[in-house]
């Protein structure tokens, strides 16, 4: 269908809110508790526009399109109202982005720079919440937190794992996990949704604090290495050390839509550790030593080889690793079965 977005005929497509036909043509209209995955929540107020035949602002992200729409972003209005609605999230926390892990990649600070707010206009009463460090990967700061609620939704409607609520009234409102817990003392899988879904420094991944800032990180695309769903990860990576400081899943991705397990997101620290061998290590005189590949190999197969002369190719199972690509698995199995001779063979991610 065509509409009209200030001023400019568009292409939208049915069932398309305004908010996503107007990002899909390029128009950019503050947002906050928008989130592809989560939906329509209408609660930040910051993507207001006006259109043509009904009456007042209205949410962007709420409204569907439909055939000759007249939509209009920019006008007095509209900008006076998402300014209002950013200057006062930006009033409600402590938003310090010079020292912030999400600085530079934060929608908050965004939309502040898209409506040309240097420093909040209003000053609250200032509520100083504990910071929660008590789980193992995610560090939660509530003083940041924007009560968008897409960490809510992601958590109970996207990943379904239904641990995170709003909880308290009023300026006290804050997200809880379960029943008002710490978040290492609830029912959290640690799976990360909630650090991939908030839009501002809230909630982050622990062991990415301090290791670099966005714009310092190189972001690889890859497959997760656990399992065989296949999901696509986004490694942001340190140049300087080539070490992974975090894992993002890639939105777009048909597998896992950005989602990911507790492995995934948080299990990649045997990539670069100190404990990982380099080398063959042969056991002579019950201690290890350092061998070449080719007497390992040697060794390994005439070990095989006699084991089999002995007592049949059934004696012998293979077991195969989640940590190597598809084209290596398959070409064990097929070593196991066709070499050695024998249907034992299985696989660590399905232990």
């Amino acid at each position: 269908m065509k509409i009209t977005i200030n001023g400019k005929l568009v292409e939208a497509t049915e069932g398309q809110t305004v908010l996503q036909a107007s990002i899909a043509n390029g128009v950019y209209i503050p947002h906050l508790c928008y989130h592809e995955k989560v939906g329509a929540a209408g609660k930040c107020r910051a993507c207001v526009v006006e259109i043509e035949g009904m009456r007042g602002l209205q949410t962007s992200c709420s409204v569907p399109v439909r055939e000759g729409m007249v939509v209009n972003t920019n006008t007095q209005n509209a900008l006076n109202a998402q300014k209002l609605v950013i200057d006062l999230m930006l009033s409600s926390g402590t938003h310090d982005c010079l020292a912030c892990e999400q600085n530079g990649n934060c929608e908050l600070q965004d939309a502040a720079y898209f409506m040309g707010i240097e420093r909040a206009s209003v000053q609250y009463g200032e509520i100083n919440r504990e910071f929660d460090t008590s789980s193992e990967f995610v560090y939660v700061e509530r003083n940041k937190c924007i009560s968008c609620g897409r960490c809510v939704a992601a958590c109970n409607t996207t990943v379904v794992n239904q641990v995170l609520d709003f909880g308290h009234r009023g300026h006290h409102t804050e997200i809880v996990f379960d029943t008002d817990k710490k978040m290492g003392e609830s029912t959290c899988v640690q799976c990360g949704e909630c650090s991939q879904m908030c839009p501002v420094g809230a909630i982050v991944d622990k062991n990415a604090r301090g290791k670099g800032r966005p714009w310092d990180l190189k972001k690889v695309e890859t497959v997760c290495p656990y399992c065989g769903v296949g999901c696509k990860l986004e490694l942001h990576v340190d140049p300087k050390t080539n070490k992974i400081v975090k894992v993002r899943g890639v939105e777009d991705a048909p597998t896992n839509k950005g989602m990911l397990c507790v492995k995934g997101r948080y299990g990649f620290d045997f990539v670069g550790h100190s404990d990982r061998l380099t080398t063959p290590l042969i056991k002579e005189n019950g201690k290890f030593r350092e061998a070449s590949w080719e007497e390992a190999i040697e060794l390994v197969a005439s070990k095989l080889t006699e084991v089999k002369d002995k007592y049949g190719a059934d004696s012998i199972m293979g077991l195969a690793s989640a940590k190597v690509t598809n084209e290596e698995n398959y070409t064990f199995q097929k070593l196991i079965r066709t070499a050695i001779g024998t249907n034992n063979v299985d696989h660590c991610a399905r232990l």
